[in-house]
């Protein structure tokens, strides 16, 4: 079988993980001692040397070994001997923190609401160890978020904890202010488009240099009227000019 474990090996480490320390892989068992296929195999395959193991090296365990020390049904899994399997019950002592990761999009659901069970499950997994718990959280999400819980915090706000073996504790919610979380990132807020600047019209006195010239607009009413008045003047002076321009024509040339 090459790099691949003996289904007797397999069968071994099987019944260890499910029969004795499934706390230990971060699996929860139901109150029947099962778990799910998929969840066993995610778990089994974080470990060094049992990252080959598939649905089909269990069907070869149940195939080739007489008394299986597992049981399977349909997408279930658990150990044939559960003698030694941890019992779940209520905590009686508490570490000072417990730790559970979330998705990272849920971050700000999780700062507002508090902390709910993952799809199906009826509790949220909490560990002794931020390690285990990043480890159960990559399970879920490739750059999953830590949160620390503070027990004694989630204690005094009514929560009820179950402790499973020596590194698994549960916990039906965790309110708001029972546990601390990285803050959120600030988004970024788009600075709006800034318009394009019209491009102020020529003037006379951009286009000819050297030269000024006094742009009606720029005066006031009373500087109009009078510019207006003298441009009169100047076009009445201007066809008397022209009449007596032509007055001395007719006298020097009579028709």
């Amino acid at each position: 079988m090459g790099h691949q474990k003996s289904p007797e090996t397999l069968a071994k480490f099987l019944d260890y993980v499910l029969g004795r320390r499934p706390d230990e892989f971060g699996l929860v068992p139901d109150p029947d001692g099962y778990v799910k296929i998929k969840d066993l195999l995610k778990a089994v395959g974080e470990e060094e040397g049992w990252r080959h193991v598939r649905r089909a090296g269990i069907d070869e365990v149940l195939i080739s070994i007489p008394d299986p020390p597992v049981e399977v049904d349909d997408n279930r899994i658990r150990a044939a001997d559960r003698r030694h399997l941890p019992v779940r019950k209520a905590a009686e002592t508490f570490p000072k923190f417990l730790y559970t990761c979330v998705r990272k999009k849920a971050h700000p659901v999780v700062v507002d609401r508090g902390v709910s069970p993952l799809g199906e499950r009826e509790h949220v997994v909490l560990t002794t160890e931020p390690e285990l718990a990043e480890r159960l959280g990559r399970r879920i999400d490739s750059a999953p978020l830590l949160l620390t819980v503070h027990v004694q915090e989630a204690v005094d706000l009514g929560v009820l904890f179950q402790q499973v073996g020596e590194s698994i504790y549960l916990a039906p919610h965790l309110p708001v202010g029972s546990f601390t979380a990285p803050p959120l990132a600030q988004d970024k807020k788009e600075e709006p488009k800034s318009k394009k600047k019209e491009k102020p019209k020529a003037k006379p006195q951009d286009r000819t240099p050297g030269s000024f010239f006094l742009d009606a607009d720029d005066l006031d009413p009373e500087q109009k009227k009078r510019k207006q008045q003298r441009l009169k003047k100047k076009d009445v002076v201007r066809d008397k000019e022209r009449k007596q321009s032509r007055r001395q024509k007719n006298k020097l040339w009579p028709e």
